[in-house]
């Protein structure tokens, strides 16, 4: 029962920040493994960041913001015009990317959601370990609930706060939040169901 990211449930529990007593004996008993990122001070047994999830993360959020701007000059282009395809709609699709938008969303996702997510799924996957359909169905209510909000209120500071627009935070929440959630609901709670 893993995660999307990179198996970041599957009932190993304890938080990336706080290792729960089985992991603590398997870091004594097996030597670590580079994509781990154990602190070598500690001699393996301290805290572990998820790199691999946040790796993950980072190169979904890349991607989905890549097929997102691509997708909306594809469809600006079809309004714009109704000549149809032309010779150059590979670089009128690729040119005039914003870069520093999907490093933006690379970011969020590699120090934000990749970690946090992981901490979640841990969490749901030790507070309710049993595989039954009542656990299932709290985890999807949790996951959209809980996660889903905060996934939301995060991401749309975390830009604000990059782009420089942090007062137009609170009118982006109110204009944005609601019709947001109610589409990753759409998208999420299927997904949710076939993750768990």
């Amino acid at each position: 029962m893993g995660s999307l990211l990179g198996g970041a449930g599957g009932g190993h529990g304890g938080l990336w920040w706080r290792p729960s007593e089985s992991q603590k004996r398997q870091g004594r008993r097996r030597s670590s493994n580079p994509s781990d990122s154990v602190d070598p001070t500690t001699g393996g047994g301290g805290y572990r960041f998820p790199l691999r999830q946040a790796l993950t993360a980072g190169s979904l959020a890349f991607t989905g913001d890549t097929i997102a701007q691509v997708s909306e000059r594809y469809r600006k282009r079809n309004a714009d015009s109704d000549s149809g395809f032309s010779k150059d709609i590979m670089w009128m699709l690729c040119s005039n990317h914003d870069w520093l938008r999907a490093l933006r969303m690379a970011s969020y996702g590699f120090l934000l959601y990749g970690p946090g997510s992981y901490a979640w799924y841990q969490y749901l996957d030790r507070a309710l370990p049993k595989q039954t359909v009542e656990n299932l169905l709290l985890k999807v209510l949790l996951n959209q609930i809980v996660l889903g909000p905060s996934v939301v209120a995060v991401v749309f500071a975390w830009n604000n706060i990059w782009l420089g627009k942090l007062s137009e935070l609170p009118n982006k929440y109110q204009k944005d939040a609601i019709p947001t959630l109610i589409t990753g609901y759409k998208f999420w709670v299927p997904v949710s169901v076939l993750n768990f």
